[in-house]
């Protein structure tokens, strides 16, 4: 039987409900290590970014750069877009997204339904489905300069994407008593995982922040190519966001697409839906586990969930077209997450 009702809250705003995101312990050693997920598809449009899409308005609303009847622009992958349309519509303002093809169908089909309007940086990437983010962010520049009541938000070099996630710190640190030694997380703008680790590192001493960017991703170095998970890293061509804060980080790892998406299909089978960025970082987090001092808290940022990956990481005909299909390694995947859950 389940504890005791909880009640409810009731909000008039959709954005209300933003944070408060629970934890899971996905797996534990041994050794008495564990590794809790921090899920962030729990906020509404299933994603952690609506934190801080609503931290940039908030702060363009404050500076005097955004007004009533206003219009926000931004170059976004979809998570990002889908905060923003959220904030937008509560508001009243109009958003006008800035997309390629890259970005998953669902979350392209939820913008619109929420209001946004979507302008694609070039029809060309229809059919093959690259990843245009410098592009992108031109186009956003170009559609915001010179017109009055206009706000590009620039997700990655705006101050106020780290700011949106100081809550996350606060909410680590509470839940858990301060008893935190390694955050993990993917490193796209750095808003997420920097805002969060900054803010965190200063409530927990000697805790250790690990970044994750897929293989392809030049922020951490190495050789540049396309990669398909979505709303993450920094494809070649693109500058890497003021807010990746490589002091703040021990270390930065790279995650090719197969086992990032393997792990999300594996973790599927325990009854958890990841995100394609998210499966990376679980990849990552759990091949560490093992190797971890006795009684570590490694906590992983899981910043949204897989609903919206059923046309692509859930999907075998997209997944196989691409030479991502990997069953050896779902099953490594499998087999060692069972070795670490144990019976439940």
């Amino acid at each position: 039987m389940s504890g005791p009702l909880q009640r409810p809250a009731v909000v008039s705003r959709l954005s209300d409900l933003i944070g408060g995101t629970p934890l899971l312990e996905l797996a534990t050693t041994g050794t008495g290590s564990r590794l809790l997920l921090k899920l962030e598809m729990f906020n509404p449009t299933g994603t952690a970014k609506i934190r801080m899409a609503r931290a940039m308005i908030d702060a363009a609303e404050a500076a005097g750069e955004l007004r009533a009847g206003g219009r926000i622009v931004e170059s976004t992958s979809g998570n990002t877009g889908l905060g923003l349309s959220v904030i937008a519509a509560e508001r009243g303002y109009t958003f006008t997204a800035v997309v390629d093809h890259h970005a998953a169908a669902d979350k392209l089909r939820a913008m619109k339904a929420l209001g946004a309007e979507l302008v694609y940086v070039d029809d060309a990437t229809a059919e093959s489905g690259e990843l245009a983010t410098a592009a992108r962010e031109e186009l956003a520049e170009d559609l915001a300069r010179g017109r009055d009541n206009t706000v590009f938000t620039e997700q990655h070099h705006n101050p106020a994407n780290g700011l949106g996630y100081l809550p996350v710190a606060y909410e680590l640190a509470e839940a858990l008593d301060g008893g935190i030694d390694i955050l993990i997380g993917a490193v796209g703008t750095g808003g997420a995982l920097c805002g969060t680790g900054r803010a965190l590192a200063g409530l927990v001493p000697g805790l250790a922040v690990i970044g994750v960017e897929p293989e392809g991703s030049i922020a951490f170095g190495g050789p540049a190519h396309d990669y398909y998970q979505s709303g993450t890293g920094t494809p070649e061509g693109a500058e890497i966001g003021a807010l990746v804060d490589f002091g703040l980080l021990d270390e930065g790892a790279k995650v090719g697409d197969v086992e990032a998406f393997a792990t999300c299909r594996a973790v599927a089978r325990t009854g958890l839906l990841l995100g394609g960025s998210a499966g990376g970082v679980v990849y990552e987090a759990l091949t560490r586990l093992p190797a971890v001092p006795p009684g570590t808290v490694m906590v992983a940022l899981v910043n949204d969930g897989g609903e919206k990956y059923m046309d692509t990481v859930f999907n075998d005909d997209w997944m196989a077209a691409r030479d991502l299909l990997s069953p050896a390694t779902e099953s490594d995947v499998a087999e060692l997450l069972a070795k670490l859950r144990g019976p439940r």
